[in-house]
C-alpha cells in the first residue's frame, strides 16, 4: 500500500502543479481578449483592421487548454459539478464508497473511452499538420493533442482518488466522523 500511496501523492502533486499553472492561462486569455476588443474598437475608429483571427483563435485555444488541463485538478479538489440531492446527506463512509464505485466503474472507463475515440482524430490531425480554415488561423493539431493529455491526467487523478478511497475505507469507521 505504501507504493500506491506514493503514486497517489505524485499524481496529486502533478495535477496540483498543472492546476496552479492554469491560472496563467486565465491571465493570458483575459489579456488577449481585452486586446482583441480594443483592437476592434480602435480599428473601427481608425478605419483599419487591427484585429486578427489569430488572436481570436488563440483566445479560444487558451480557454480550451484551461478547461482541459484543469479538469483533473478540479476533480482532485472536489470542485467538479455534482448532483448533491442524496450525496450531501450521506455518512462520510457512504460517500467514500460512492466515490470508489464511481471512479472504478465510470471515471476510469470514461477516460479510457475518450482516449480511444479521440486518438484517431488527433493522429490524423498530426499526419496532415491540420490548420484552421480561417485566414490567419492557427494550427489545430497541438490543441487536439491537449484532449489526449486531459484524459490521461483525468485517468491518473481517478487512480489517485481510488487509492485515497481505499485508504479511507481501511480506517476504522469512527475515524471518518
Amino acid at each position: 500500500m505504501k507504493f500506491l500511496k506514493q503514486l497517489a501523492t505524485t499524481i496529486d502533486q502533478l495535477n496540483a502543479w498543472i492546476g496552479r499553472q492554469c491560472g496563467w492561462l486565465v491571465l493570458a486569455m483575459v489579456a488577449i481578449g481585452a486586446f482583441n476588443a480594443l483592437a476592434r474598437f480602435a480599428g473601427k475608429w481608425l478605419g483599419v483592421n487591427l484585429a486578427s483571427n489569430t488572436y481570436l483563435e488563440l483566445q479560444w485555444y487558451l480557454f480550451s487548454l484551461l478547461f482541459l488541463l484543469a479538469s483533473a485538478y478540479t476533480l482532485q479538489r472536489d470542485q467538479h459539478v455534482r448532483v448533491d440531492v442524496l450525496y450531501g446527506r450521506l455518512h462520510p463512509r457512504q460517500k467514500t464508497w460512492i466515490d470508489l464505485i464511481g471512479g472504478i466503474f465510470f471515471l476510469l472507463p470514461f477516460s479510457i473511452a475518450c482516449l480511444i475515440f479521440s486518438w484517431p482524430s488527433v493522429r490524423n490531425s498530426w499526419r496532415v499538420w491540420e490548420q484552421s480554415p480561417d485566414p490567419d488561423g492557427l494550427a489545430r493539431y497541438p490543441i487536439k493533442t491537449a484532449i489526449l493529455i486531459c484524459f490521461v491526467l483525468l485517468f491518473l487523478q481517478g487512480l489517485s482518488q481510488i487509492i485515497h478511497c481505499i485508504e479511507t475505507l481501511r480506517r476504522p469507521a469512527e475515524a471518518l466522523e
